[in-house]
């Protein structure tokens, strides 16, 4: 069945829905959202995503990402997709946005206004291996250590995301233990 996802203006304003796949193929504007997770020990749930995804398969990357379809709203969404992914419910906080596009080697293009939500969970997670092949939950400075030595290993827009000075100030409260609750 086709998913529909939201496309949107240069202002992130809503123009209308169309299919994924000829969205990533034609490379249009369109809205998407990145979660990171974290936990009482500081550390963010981060995935592998599954072999099989249609871009970016076997990287690293934040703990749930995916668009708003037809018919829900961009909380809905997060929610619906973490839920998908992890198997768990997790209130999370919308903290910033920002836009990249990418041309990926298989000729799809990630042309996104990534909206990035904050949540926090200390349970267990339930992965669903159709869309993540690996969790796991990881300190602050290990990740930032391993992308910097294998930036190979992680998605363009977890990269990018993480270098955004929002980020960074959280990543900073966090570091301080000052959880995000």
């Amino acid at each position: 069945m086709a998913e529909y996802i939201l496309i949107v203006d240069e202002q992130d304003r809503e123009t209308g829905y169309m299919e994924k796949m000829e969205v990533h193929k034609k490379g249009i504007l369109h809205r998407a959202f990145s979660v990171m997770i974290f936990n009482d020990n500081g550390e963010v749930l981060i995935q592998k995503r599954a072999k099989r995804k249609y871009h970016s398969p076997g990287l690293w990357t934040n703990s749930c990402c995916s668009h708003q379809r037809e018919g829900e709203t961009l909380t809905e969404a997060v929610a619906r997709r973490i839920q998908e992914e992890l198997g768990i419910t997790c209130d999370c906080k919308e903290e910033f946005r920002f836009k990249y596009r990418v041309e990926f080697d298989n000729g799809l293009i990630e042309h996104e206004i990534d909206h990035v939500f904050i949540g926090h969970y200390n349970g267990n997670v339930f992965p669903n291996e159709d869309e993540v092949e690996e969790i796991r939950w990881v300190p602050l400075d290990k990740l930032h250590k391993e992308m910097r030595e294998h930036p190979e290993d992680f998605t363009y827009w977890f990269k990018i995301l993480m270098k955004q000075p929002e980020m960074e100030l959280i990543v900073q409260h966090i570091s301080e233990g000052k959880a995000c609750k």
